[in-house]
């Protein structure tokens, strides 16, 4: 059986070129950088390119603005908590929208037990933050402003430069996760005015394992581990060097194939909408249509009446892998807060399922995952109480209502009888 791997938002395969690149670390350079023999001079001379490659990236002011962490998620929480105990004698609060990776909203919930304060910014039904909404939420006692550049879990990418220029004007640092766009989107934090980013590099064809943080220069910053002077003494512990080396040659990919791997899969995700639309009834796309507004990468849908768990079973069974649930958890099988945050109907948002598409994509295989979806669908449905009872007139569709009288009385009785 043929796999096609529609899960790209979870992670990517390594790059062979990156893994080149990673061998010599483990066996041969496996100096610690910290050593002052010739062996820790060439792997902390692999770092130092390392994060030269991963500062062009995102455009850093300085490769010294880049460190490095065991990922994403660490990223995040050296970042939050980082400036929170850096900054609190000036403040303790810290706004965030409703919608941010649970990396960052588990971060600002642990500083908020210790004596923070926290404002979640709401999101419109696309997911957009009001860049007027952040201007609201902060205070005289306001310290980090947490924005992601595009989300997880519905691809929407947020008005970072309007946001930026508001924090700005207000001396506060904005930290922005890029997890979900790093390699796939344009990124220049000199230009945004962006002070804090994170990036995690295999999700662009890097390793597990490594994760960057970039931090401007004049952006105070407190250690959360405590050890030795690595990174600049804010990331104690010995550098993991064959995952940072090989993100830095991911990181150089991507910068260098961006262009073309955004109109790729530009022109796969439109295939892939607009073949689900216009074949499968009662499908909702969640956040923005595509366009510059949503990333590429990304068709975030549900299906009405079917579970979207069963419905990402049954199409591993034939050969496909995608998510189900929210991004990251979705053995949780928990309905998305990110799809609660934008007012969608839990009935549908059980329905979820997530497309994340890649490089190495095809339009052969979109034909065949369009294929393969709608026969899915109709055998879930064919299996599902709730479509047997829409059929019959007993309940009416969220998606395309049909009759607002006797079917919509129904559903509420059915819903009441339930709980």
């Amino acid at each position: 059986m043929r796999r096609i791997f529609l899960d790209h938002q979870a992670t990517t395969p390594v790059l062979p070129e990156v893994f080149d690149a990673m061998k010599p670390f483990f066996s041969e350079v496996f100096g610690s950088p910290s050593s002052i023999h010739e062996l820790g001079l060439r792997a902390r001379d692999a770092l130092a390119r390392a994060r030269a490659q991963v500062a062009s990236l995102i455009n850093a002011e300085s490769p010294d603005a880049i460190l490095f962490t065991s990922g994403g998620t660490e990223s995040a929480n050296l970042a939050v908590k980082g400036v929170a105990y850096a900054n609190q004698r000036r403040g303790k609060h810290i706004v965030l929208s409703a919608i941010e990776h649970p990396a960052v909203i588990h971060a600002v919930e642990f500083l908020e037990q210790h004596g923070f304060t926290s404002t979640r910014v709401k999101v419109d039904a696309e997911g957009f933050v009001d860049p007027q909404d952040v201007r609201a939420a902060i205070t005289d006692r306001t310290i980090l402003v947490c924005i992601h550049q595009v989300n997880h879990d519905i691809g929407t990418v947020e008005p970072i430069r309007e946001i930026a220029q508001i924090t700005a004007g207000k001396g506060i640092p904005l930290f922005v996760d890029a997890v979900a766009s790093g390699g796939w989107q344009p990124i220049d934090v000199q230009d945004l005015g962006i002070q804090l980013l994170s990036l995690s590099p295999h999700r662009f064809y890097g390793p597990k394992g490594a994760g960057v943080l970039y931090r401007n220069r004049r952006t105070r910053l407190a250690s959360i581990l405590q050890g030795g002077v690595q990174e600049g003494g804010l990331r104690a512990g010995t550098e993991n060097v064959p995952a940072i080396v090989g993100a830095g040659v991911a990181a150089e990919i991507a910068l260098r194939e961006l262009p073309e791997r955004m109109a790729h899969t530009a022109g796969l995700q439109g295939r892939l909408w607009a073949g689900i639309r216009d074949t499968i009834p009662y499908v909702r796309l969640n956040g923005p249509e595509p366009g510059p507004r949503r990333i590429s990468t990304n068709v975030n849908l549900c299906a009405e009446f079917v579970e979207g768990e069963g419905l990402a079973l049954m199409l591993d069974m034939q050969g496909i892998a995608v998510a189900s649930g929210p991004s990251c958890v979705s053995h949780s099988l928990k309905v998305s807060p990110v799809l609660t945050a934008i007012g969608l109907d839990h009935s549908l948002a059980q329905g979820n399922i997530l497309l994340s598409l890649g490089r190495d994509n095809t339009a052969d295989q979109i034909d065949d995952v369009l294929a393969a979806f709608a026969r899915v669908v109709a055998r879930l449905r064919g299996l599902s109480p709730m479509w047997d009872e829409f059929q019959r007139g007993l309940v009416d569709s969220l998606i395309i209502p049909r009759n607002n009288g006797r079917a919509a009385a129904a559903t509420a009785r059915t819903a009441q009888a339930s709980r």
